[in-house]
Order: C-alpha cells, then sequence, then structure tokens
C-alpha cells in the first residue's frame, strides 16, 4: 500500500500542474497588475495620513486610480483595431505593458521632481496597465471556455494579490533600503518579466476552437463599432449594479486601515495589515471560492460573504466608538476573509455579461465605468467620515452596503437561471 501511495501522490502532482499550467500567463498579468498599482497608489494615503494630512486631502488620491473607471472611453479601439504585432488580443497587452514599464523607468528618476509632474506620470503608468487589463480580459472571453473562467477569476485574484504583496509588503517595506529609483525600477522589471509567458499564448488557434465550440453565435464576425455609449445602453443595468457594489463595497470596507491609524495603531503594523495581511488573505480565498462557489452554489457564497462584511463593519462600529484598536483589528481582518468570498463570484459574472462580440468594450463598461461611477463616493469616503466620525461613519455604511449587495445576488441569480445554471 505504501509503495503504491507514492506514484499515486506524484501522478496527482503532475495532473494538477498540467492543469495550472495554461492559467500561468493570465496568473503572471495579474501579478503586474497588483503590484503596479499597489506600488502607485497603496501606501501613499497610509503614510500621509500618519503624518498629519487631512483625511479630506487623502481622499484626493484615489484619483491616481482614476484610468481604471475611464477604460470604457477607449476600449473600443481595443475591439476595433489590431495593432502589426501579435495576435489583437496579445499585441495590445504587449504595447500597454511595454509603455507601462517605460513610464516606470523615467519615473524612476524622478524623485526631486515636482509632485504634479510624478503624479501625471503615475496616472498614465496607472492607464497602461488599466488598458494590458482590458486587454486580457477580452482575450478571457474570446479563448476560455465558459466553464474554465472561474479559474481565470481565481487566477486574477490570487495574482493582484500576490501582487499586492510584492508591490506593497516588499517594495513599499524595503524602501528604506531600495530607495525610490530602487523601487520603482524594481517594479519595472517585475512588469517586463511578468509579460513573457503571454507572448507564448496561442491566441488565434483557441479563439477557432472556442467559436466552433461556441456555435454561430459566438463565431459570427464583429459588429459595426458603435462606441461606448451605444454598449452602455444595452449594459446600463448591470453597469449600475456593480456600481452600486463597488462603491459600497469601498464605504464598508476601505478606510478601515485609514481609521486604525486613527485609533492608534501604529503605521508599521496597519502597513502590515495592508500590504501582506489583506493580499495573503485574498490570495487564500481566491483558490478556496472556486471550490466553494461550485459545492455551495454562487448566490450562497455571496451571501455568506456579505454576512461577514456587515459582521466586521458592526464590530468596527464598537470599535472606534469604544477607542479598542484590537477589535479594530480583529473586525479589518474579518472582513478581509468576508470579502474575500465575493471576488470570484463577482468577476465571473463580469466575464459571463461581457460575453459577446465586444468583449473589451463590454468588460471595460462592467468593470471600469462601475469603478467609475463609484470613484466620487471613494474620494468623499475619508471627508464623510471626518466629518460624522468612525463610528457613525461605518453605522451609516452597513445599510448602503447590505442594499447592494442584495441587489447584486438578485442579479447574478436571475442570470444564472437564464443560464440554466445551479446556484
Amino acid at each position: 500500500m505504501t509503495g503504491s501511495a507514492g506514484p499515486a501522490i506524484g501522478t496527482r502532482v503532475v495532473d494538477t500542474l498540467a492543469a495550472l499550467r495554461p492559467l500561468a500567463p493570465f496568473f503572471c498579468l495579474y501579478v503586474t497588475f497588483g503590484a503596479t498599482l499597489g506600488f502607485l497608489s497603496g501606501g501613499a494615503p497610509l503614510i500621509l495620513r500618519a503624518r498629519g494630512v487631512e483625511l479630506a486631502e487623502v481622499g484626493l488620491l484615489q484619483l491616481i486610480n482614476l484610468p481604471v473607471g475611464l477604460t470604457f472611453l477607449w476600449a473600443p479601439l481595443l475591439d476595433r483595431l489590431r495593432l502589426p504585432i501579435l495576435g489583437h488580443r496579445i499585441g495590445w497587452i504587449a504595447a500597454a505593458q511595454a509603455a507601462s514599464v517605460l513610464l516606470l523607468v523615467v519615473l524612476s528618476l524622478g524623485e526631486a521632481w515636482p509632485l504634479p509632474a510624478l503624479l501625471a506620470l503615475a496616472i498614465a503608468a496607472c492607464a497602461c496597465v488599466a488598458t494590458m487589463d482590458i486587454a486580457l480580459e477580452a482575450l478571457v472571453v474570446e479563448t476560455v471556455p465558459a466553464e474554465r473562467r472561474a479559474f481565470v477569476a481565481s487566477a486574477k485574484l490570487c495574482g493582484a494579490s500576490l501582487g499586492g504583496i510584492l508591490g506593497v509588503g516588499v517594495l513599499v517595506g524595503s524602501y528604506d533600503s531600495l530607495g525610490w529609483r530602487g523601487a520603482v525600477l524594481a517594479c519595472a522589471a517585475l512588469d517586463a518579466l511578468c509579460l513573457l509567458p503571454i507572448l507564448g499564448y496561442r491566441e488565434s488557434r483557441l479563439r477557432e476552437i472556442r467559436s466552433a465550440g461556441a456555435g454561430t453565435a459566438a463565431g459570427a464576425g464583429p459588429e459595426r463599432w458603435s462606441g461606448s455609449l451605444a454598449r452602455l445602453r444595452r449594459l446600463g443595468g448591470r453597469v449600475l449594479v456593480l456600481g452600486a457594489y463597488f462603491a459600497a463595497s469601498y464605504l464598508v470596507g476601505g478606510p478601515n486601515t485609514l481609521a486604525l491609524l486613527d485609533l492608534g495603531v501604529p503605521l508599521g503594523q496597519v502597513g502590515t495589515l495592508t500590504g501582506t495581511v489583506l493580499p495573503a488573505v485574498n490570495l487564500v480565498m481566491a483558490l478556496a471560492a472556486g471550490w466553494l462557489a461550485a459545492r455551495f452554489g454562487t448566490v450562497r457564497l455571496i451571501a455568506v460573504g456579505a454576512l461577514g462584511v456587515l459582521a466586521s463593519g458592526g464590530l468596527m462600529v464598537v470599535a472606534c466608538a469604544g477607542r479598542v484598536p484590537d477589535l479594530g483589528i480583529t473586525a479589518a481582518v474579518l472582513g478581509f476573509v468576508a470579502g474575500g468570498f465575493l471576488g470570484v463570484p463577482v468577476f465571473n459574472m463580469i466575464y459571463r455579461w461581457a460575453q459577446g462580440p465586444k468583449p473589451a468594450t463590454d468588460y471595460a463598461l462592467l468593470f471600469g465605468a462601475a469603478f467609475f461611477a463609484a470613484m466620487p463616493l471613494r474620494v468623499a469616503a475619508p471627508a464623510l467620515a471626518g466629518w460624522i466620525g468612525w463610528p457613525g461613519y461605518f453605522a451609516t455604511t452597513l445599510p448602503l452596503y447590505a442594499a447592494a449587495v442584495a441587489w447584486l445576488a438578485v442579479a447574478v441569480d436571475r442570470t444564472l437561471r437564464d443560464d440554466g445554471a445551479a446556484r
């Protein structure tokens, strides 16, 4: 028995690695997405708040992420135009990633440059990373069968979480030893290395297989280009659902670390939570969420995660009212875990809703436009907390979150019923 167990385990390991290998190109690019955005915008709000900057001013730093919410403005070009290099989607991925590497190299030279110049370069680099992302998501929709997209969503969240650990936990954590130039160049090098696996991806062949398997509807030629606004009219209801969910999720969970600072938790400890604990929890939850959704159902998984987030918010109200830092930390970690339940179901549904002749545009609208719609609340949240106090802030946001996630669950359930899929 013992002698046969070893080969059996070895065979299972080989089979698992073979199954995961196709996800590697996606995983690597999602690492760069998490690392670059994490490095550019993840640590700055905490550092500035620790230095005494007002909450309203800290909220303005959310504007660094603005290009993520504006990709729908140029996404139709990615659907319509093909660059004279590589495949349709991979050509755009390579061009955008190369541009982000170049901008980071330039940014590494500007430690003493005026803040507006550095901010402009950071926003431009973010725009390139966001462009890479929508081209990559279109590649997923066009070449990955629907039944395997949950695994890609897991790879996305795992890669982005690992990227967050590298971009915030490692690069920002090592800033004193690396310095400005070393940290930025390390981020650029990571982006360049993680581009390499996707260059060998057989886009055209996989698209043909995917189209043949899906029938004539999927294999039909692209419809006449009509721009993002025309597509927005078709997807408007779903964009509103996702926008409400993204906004409410940030309102409940986004400012948690700022609240911990105001409770007296040291910056180093908050930085560890943001740059290491949060991405690590997201990594584990992304690995488990696909199996959990298959085992218990997508809608049930969303409900469990939402209840956990609401419990986390309730604990944060008590922690802030009673000035109990340890309870605040516990509430934040619970929020990380509970929120992790929702990532894979949400992005898997975005893939489902973006399935059509213009996946880059549709994904940019479903994710980007929804993110953009939530931007005013993301910017205003710290100022609101400074005005009414942290206990009142969290107490106010919990009902909003409950309503938003209930709306999301209804939309997901309706889609799954229409598809005839098991919940």
